[in-house]
């Protein structure tokens, strides 16, 4: 989420759905045309359309990117801002602006171009049309890094969909070195220059392995949080690439089946990768993100672009064959069309140290994912904690 100390924020907001999604339900803004026979859609409620003018805000603004499933497993599209209540640090919000999928993006995709993932570039190459067509959709901006040894700037910021997809169809892998942090924070200093009424989204497509970058993850996650950021991830496998690799002799012998782990999975059945995907998800990630940002440590885990995902209210996604690759970029941009965005006052006088963000839905059985909390600075830009 974004704390923001500029004078004025403007806010506007229009649903623009990718790809129609079955189950959902949505209510339209604009005038409705109802043939012979049907029954027009129930209008929004009165405060939701107030809601979705353009504001203003004079204040600190917290800004929360929510993302809402009902129980059958759809995305949610029909809550209005009655349905919601917002906390910070225990203590219930007014929520300011509502908005769903509206706001056009500015979008960096992040790609791992080392040589590591060399046997998986051929699904990374089918997925940038994906990422045109359904992540920024008719009005959004993208830009993208590619990583190795060092990050490279391919397409700056651009409408050019085709320009975009060309670049990453004929990326080319590079060395073995993996700078993956050092590519999200150059990421996050492109985005804080993108417009206030921009969505602000980084889609990294990678292992999640770093090895010398300078800049530390709890950095990356901290500008991220302050500069309203969320990030979204697609992890590639390290075990994919290993097995469909060409034999080396400078390769260890291999215990056991192809596509299975030598060390003890699950009692009673075998560890593949997508058994260890699904043992590794259940790991709680929030308390080690509050600790990330609070205290400044570096991560270094396998978790890593899980944990940064889940610091900035977006969500990770491991993949194992190439249309697994596509399927979860297809993913992403359904959830970002279908995202709520709420906004409340941040407490004007501190304290200035971690604040914990909840966000409830006012109906039985919806499961709510939006970003853990946020680091709040104080205006005169000391990173001094107070626990007052």
């Amino acid at each position: 989420m974004r704390v923001s100390w500029s004078l004025a924020l403007f806010l506007t907001g229009a649903l623009a759905l990718a790809a129609p999604l079955a189950g959902q339900s949505q209510r339209p803004t604009g005038p409705v045309h109802v043939k012979p026979g049907q029954t027009a859609p129930a209008p929004l409620p009165k405060q939701q359309q107030q809601q979705q003018k353009p504001l203003q805000f004079r204040v600190n603004v917290v800004r929360v990117p929510v993302t809402v499933r009902a129980p059958d497993g759809h995305l949610a599209l029909d809550l209005g801002p009655e349905d919601f209540q917002v906390y910070d640090d225990g203590a219930l919000q007014h929520i300011a602006h509502f908005d769903v999928g509206g706001e056009p993006m500015a979008v960096v995709l992040v790609i791992d171009g080392s040589a590591r993932v060399t046997p998986l570039m051929a699904g990374i190459r089918k997925m940038g049309i994906l990422f045109t067509e359904t992540v920024l959709g008719a009005n959004g901006e993208g830009a993208v890094i590619s990583f190795d040894g060092t990050s490279k700037l391919l397409v700056p910021f651009s409408f050019d969909h085709n320009r975009i997809q060309k670049v990453v169809e004929d990326l080319k892998p590079g060395d073995d070195g993996s700078h993956l942090y050092d590519a999200l924070y150059r990421a996050v200093r492109m985005l804080e220059n993108a417009p206030p009424n921009r969505r602000r989204v980084i889609v990294a497509v990678s292992e999640s392995v770093d090895t010398g970058s300078e800049t530390k993850l709890e950095t990356v996650l901290r500008d991220a949080q302050l500069a309203n950021i969320s990030m979204y991830s697609i992890g590639l496998s390290s075990t994919a690439a290993q097995l469909r690799a060409a034999p080396s002799q400078a390769t260890g012998p291999t215990f056991g089946p192809p596509g299975t782990f030598s060390r003890p999975g699950i009692p009673g059945s075998p560890q593949t990768p997508i058994t260890s995907a699904e043992s590794s998800s259940n790991v709680d990630l929030l308390p080690l993100v509050e600790d990330l940002v609070k205290m400044g440590i570096n991560l270094i885990t396998p978790q890593a672009l899980e944990a940064a995902s889940a610091a900035t209210g977006g969500d990770h996604i491991n993949t194992y064959h190439d249309n697994s690759i596509q399927q979860a970029m297809y993913r992403i941009g359904e959830e970002l069309h279908a995202e709520y965005t709420l906004a409340y006052d941040a407490p004007p006088e501190g304290p200035w140290t971690w604040h914990e963000i909840t966000v409830k839905v006012m109906r039985p059985g919806f499961k709510v994912r939006t970003r853990p909390g946020y680091f709040l600075s104080p205006p005169n830009g000391s990173t001094t904690s107070s626990n007052n």
